[in-house]
């Protein structure tokens, strides 16, 4: 079987997909990069969609998700965006922790996997 990558650079791709399964390279915010937390959530979420649409998928077949935050004191706020986009019902295993991220502007960045729709 083939690898399909997506939005390839020199050092990563936004995505790679194999066997039906897509995986998302960690996903940051780039236009609200330094704004509050809330409203990189926001932005980070749209861009995986995004990815996820170029893929084959959506956000209801997600299956694992790790979010990595700045400040983990800060989840609630990460919490009401990440509440108001997951669909009922679909609701992936998600692990979230405290990490120094490589941008000081980053509070967040979101890595996930997940299944291809089926055709």
């Amino acid at each position: 079987m083939d690898i399909e990558r997506i939005g390839v650079t020199q050092r990563w791709c936004d995505a790679a997909i194999f066997n039906g399964i897509v995986f998302l390279a960690g996903h940051v915010a780039e236009k609200t990069e330094g704004r509050p937390l809330g409203e990189q959530t926001e932005e980070v979420l749209a861009l995986l969609e995004e990815t996820l649409e170029a893929a084959g998928s959506d956000k209801t077949r997600i299956l694992s998700v790790q979010i990595f935050l700045t400040d983990i004191s800060k989840i609630a706020e990460m919490n009401k965006v990440w509440d108001a986009w997951v669909p009922t019902g679909t609701a992936p295993a998600r692990a979230t922790v405290e990490a120094k991220l490589a941008s000081p502007g980053h509070d967040i960045e979101i890595t996930a996997v997940a299944a291809k729709r089926m055709a």
